[in-house]
């Protein structure tokens, strides 16, 4: 009640009209140790520069990962060098602000912006239409996962025990009661819960990469196939053969890729996606503490009225001049209602605008270079560490910007070991499920120096030794 300006008689009135006696007792399911028996904050009020200093005596309790360590994590959020005309240019106020379009002939600038946006995840997927962005990759992997159940009438959906394990969570969370059946591609390992023929076994397959083989007997009207490339460990799938395989069982493919790899990979247009869905954070997006991200959506043009939230189109006014409008809204707040594709209502515009003027700056040459950099310095990283006693990669496939091996000891007592000497080694797999908590996923992108490289080394080497 401490930020609420009501006096004690409108407290005792509202309480009598919901029929409780005390505030107490209304809150009285909540364990005492939750509660917050005083109000948060300092004791007494503080001057404007008394909060200055306590603010920033709070903050410089936090100890960023990529200022206070040299950082190798990821496992779905990436360092990436980001030009500071990025930041600069979106915090424009014409762009800062700039909430949803609804007025086209108002909104001219953001339109263009979305629509260069969906041009540019097209080329980079070779896909026909991109849609205005989503919230994030793991729940534009559910929105297409409902996208196929919708195209099909199908509702078994198979996902490889390679796919990251919080993706597999959004798209449990969104299909739990929706009578979809979820199916494994490999061997899933201690991450079963019980959850809808989800197998038991090794987590991510004995050899950290699904075998086009091994399609689940039980798949035997799935609407769509699930292929992360790279995948969870940041290996490289048999891309090709797995869509195949989808295809041979009469299934859609639904590819998950990170973007940053498609400047070097096959895009998934090339191996036949249906569906190209991922994360935009690695082209211009801080990490910043998990978020705000921005993900994409790309499909084939036969597809594009089964797909979720707004597509920008560019057509001519009435002057015969460019204009850019909403095409295509199947929402439900639009004309769509019960019809709708999906309930998303934003279109996570400010993040997709630092992902266009990323993609800007950088172009197409810069791209590729980028991805030759997170290629070697990545496999400069792993030709050093199978060289340390003791560890061994999960398989030899090869990767892109990351890779994970099986170390000597816990992963967790060698991260903390790690942190000590002023470096974040990498993500121990454990976090994330149950899995060997041997297991360390690795990365090194462009931001990591043939002197990081080594100094990683060189401390590892002396870790382990210990």
């Amino acid at each position: 009640m401490a930020f609420i300006p009501h006096t004690d008689q409108d407290v005792t009135e509202m309480l009598a009209t919901i029929g409780v006696n005390s505030e107490d007792e209304l809150f009285a399911d909540l364990p005492e140790q939750v509660r917050l028996n005083e109000p948060p904050g300092p004791a007494r009020p503080l001057s404007e520069y008394e909060t200055l200093r306590l603010m920033g005596d709070r903050a410089a309790l936090n100890h960023a990962a990529v200022s206070s360590y040299s950082s190798f994590m990821g496992a779905g959020a990436y360092e990436h060098f980001i030009p500071a005309a990025v930041p600069a240019l979106a915090q424009r106020g014409e762009l800062l602000t700039a909430y949803t379009p609804y007025q086209a002939e108002a909104s001219q600038g953001t339109l263009q912006i979305m629509y260069e946006f969906q041009s540019m995840i097209c080329a980079l997927t070779q896909m026909d239409v991109a849609n205005a962005s989503m919230y994030d990759g793991a729940s534009a992997l559910a929105e297409a996962v409902l996208m196929a159940v919708r195209l099909t009438g199908k509702k078994q959906i198979v996902l490889p025990a390679t796919l990251h394990p919080a993706y597999r969570e959004v798209v449990l969370s969104y299909t739990r009661n929706l009578d979809i059946e979820l199916l494994t591609w490999g061997e899933l390992g201690g991450a079963n819960n019980g959850e809808r023929g989800e197998k038991e076994g090794e987590s991510g397959g004995p050899g950290g990469v699904t075998d086009p083989s091994a399609w689940p007997p039980e798949a035997t009207d799935a609407a769509a196939a699930v292929i992360a490339q790279p995948n969870f460990w940041g290996f490289l799938e048999q891309a090709g053969a797995l869509a195949e395989a989808a295809r041979e069982n009469g299934a859609l493919t639904i590819a998950v890729v990170n973007p940053m790899s498609l400047s070097v990979l096959d895009p998934p247009g090339s191996w036949g996606a249906d569906i190209a869905v991922g994360e935009c954070q690695p082209l211009g997006l801080p990490l910043n503490f998990g978020g705000p991200y921005a993900g994409f959506m790309a499909t084939r043009k036969k597809y594009i009225r089964k797909m979720p939230g707004r597509i920008v189109g560019r057509s001519k006014d009435a002057q015969g001049r460019d204009a850019f409008v909403l095409t295509l809204q199947t929402r439900e707040q639009h004309i769509r209602r019960e019809s709708a594709t999906s309930n998303i209502c934003t279109n996570q515009g400010l993040c997709a605008t630092m992902v266009t003027l990323y993609l800007s700056m950088i172009g197409k040459g810069g791209l590729e270079c980028l991805g030759d950099l997170n290629l070697h310095g990545a496999g400069r990283l792993y030709e050093g560490m199978k060289r340390l006693p003791g560890v061994e990669p999960l398989c030899d496939a090869p990767f892109f910007n990351e890779f994970t091996v099986t170390l000597p000891i816990d992963a967790e007592k060698f991260f903390s070991l790690m942190r000590e000497q002023g470096i974040l080694p990498g993500l121990p797999a454990s976090r994330l499920g149950p899995m060997d908590p041997r297991r360390l996923i690795v990365c090194a992108t462009e931001t990591k120096l043939a002197d990081d490289i080594d100094r990683y080394l060189e401390t590892a080497e002396k870790v382990l030794a210990q």
